[in-house]
């Protein structure tokens, strides 16, 4: 039997859950019949958009059992949501029957991460993972792809622990542009004001200025239970950047959905409008990074593995070896760690941003940044590459899957440099078309994350591109009309 809920039993028929999963069930069923009035179901999209369905609180039990249909081309849609694939072909394009004709595929709810969303009246909110109707896990869902590269690296003996630091800004909301013209696709952009001018980065007026705003989102990822370290005035004008302590698995990658998404919407209930856009198109603006400190855990004795066991070492050999991988993959990963068209608008030289794939002791302009050494059980490896708009779930599956062939292949990222801007290591993609190429023909991830999923992912990226070269720009426009 199949309603809205999913099909009658799915969870367990499949045994999709695991004893924590079973006893969190239980108890957000119970929290939800006597607390809440409306669910909240999401699942991170292939761009880590969070996307999925709003029920009444009384189906919290179904959907727990049942698991919640949703339609499958939700999986084929590009930036601007226009449908990438054809759908209505044989196997959707894909070669397979399960996505033809925009068929139901079921979100499973996983428990573990219910929350209350404070800025709602009696809702609560899950995220979900994607199957099929016969339980296999749908191979496009981020999230399970990054589950399973972390399951491998369990295998091994090791935990992942990592650390989000992102930036963004919070403009004034002047004008909404919801007139039935800036109903476009993508719809038109919402014009702006800042709320604070000049670059001032962490000066404590700066920061008081912007505190009104600074107070709600803190306020709110306290409530919603987020490992929130520090709040900080970045920059450039109206810029803010948010730290977070450091959490295993999936942790962070979670936090960074919900994250994302609570700052926007809370925002916007107030007047505001947050981007995580890494270059916002406005005058005087500044790039947003999102940096990702990492390292291993020894699942045995919770030790970090990347700590020099001498003194005078920067990391340990596993962790250079690591590190490694992540430079001598910097170029295909780009594509994960920086998936946006405007996110290259960044990798400038003397910017507090990477151009190219090198590694320093503590040097922030560097791709790589080691912090910590001998007796520091905090050393670990920081990553300045990230693009604050990317799916956190491939950014982490990208650097465990790199680090990892650094480790088998017991690679050499040779030495460490402190002139970064001046290095001859190899250079970053400079576009997302290059970007694409280099992913394309990475053998690694093609082997990692299984060639459908590639493929997939290059077809979506490839038809952003094509749009995006399909436009006439300002920059054409100021070039060419009044020359030639």
């Amino acid at each position: 039997m199949t309603d809205s809920t999913g099909l009658q039993d799915f969870i367990e028929r499949f045994g999709l859950y695991s004893k924590e999963q079973q006893i969190a069930a239980r108890e957000v069923a119970q929290r939800s019949e006597k607390n809440l009035d409306t669910l909240r179901l999401s699942f991170a999209d292939q761009h880590g958009v969070l996307r999925g369905k709003s029920l009444v609180a009384g189906a919290t039990g179904a959907v727990l059992s049942n698991g919640c249909t949703i339609a499958s081309s939700l999986l084929i849609k590009d930036t601007s949501h226009r449908t990438v694939y054809p759908v209505w072909s044989e196997g959707g394009g894909l070669g397979l029957a399960e996505m033809s004709g925009a068929r139901d595929i079921i979100m499973v709810p996983d428990p573990t991460t219910f929350k209350v969303l404070p800025w709602l009246c009696r809702t609560g909110w899950m995220l979900c993972d994607l199957y099929f109707s016969d339980g296999r896990a749908v191979p496009f869902s981020t999230r399970q792809i990054c589950k399973d590269v972390l399951g491998g690296l369990s295998s091994r003996g090791y935990t992942y622990r990592s650390g989000l630091e992102i930036e963004f800004h919070v403009l004034k909301l002047d004008e909404a542009s919801m007139s039935s013209g800036d109903a476009t696709q993508p719809a038109m952009p919402p014009k702006t004001s800042l709320l604070a001018t000049g670059c001032q980065h962490l000066t404590e007026t700066r920061l008081d200025e912007l505190e009104p705003v600074i107070e709600l989102l803190r306020l709110q990822a306290v409530q919603l239970g987020l490992p929130l370290r520090s709040m900080e005035s970045e920059f450039g004008p109206s810029q803010i950047e948010f730290t977070f302590d450091p959490q295993d698995g999936l942790g962070t990658a979670d936090s960074a959905m919900l994250f994302r998404s609570m700052a926007k919407q809370v925002c916007h209930r107030h007047g505001y409008h947050a981007t995580f856009m890494c270059r916002p198109a406005l005058p005087n603006l500044l790039s947003s990074g999102w940096h990702l400190h990492q390292s291993l855990i020894n699942n045995i004795d919770g030790n970090n593995v990347f700590t020099p066991e001498q003194p005078g070492g920067s990391l340990s050999p596993i962790g250079m070896q690591f590190l490694a991988g992540i430079l001598a993959h910097a170029r295909g990963g780009c594509l994960l760690t920086t998936p946006t068209i405007n996110g290259y608008k960044r990798y400038r030289p003397f910017t507090l941003a990477p151009d190219r794939a090198c590694w320093s002791w503590g040097n922030r302009g560097a791709m790589l940044r080691v912090i910590g050494g001998y007796g520091d059980p905090g050393t670990r490896v920081e990553n300045r590459i990230g693009d604050p708009a990317a799916n956190p779930y491939l950014y982490l599956a990208s650097q465990i899957v790199a680090g990892l062939d650094g480790i088998d292949q017991a690679m050499d990222p040779g030495p460490a440099t402190q002139t970064p801007y001046e290095s001859e290591a190899e250079a970053l993609p400079r576009s997302l078309m290059e970007a694409i190429t280099a992913f394309r023909s990475d053998a690694l991830y093609r082997k990692a994350l299984g060639e459908p999923f590639v493929d997939y992912l290059v077809t979506l990226k490839e038809a952003e591109v094509a749009r995006f070269l399909s436009e006439v720009t300002d920059w054409e426009q100021k070039e060419y009309f009044s020359l030639f």
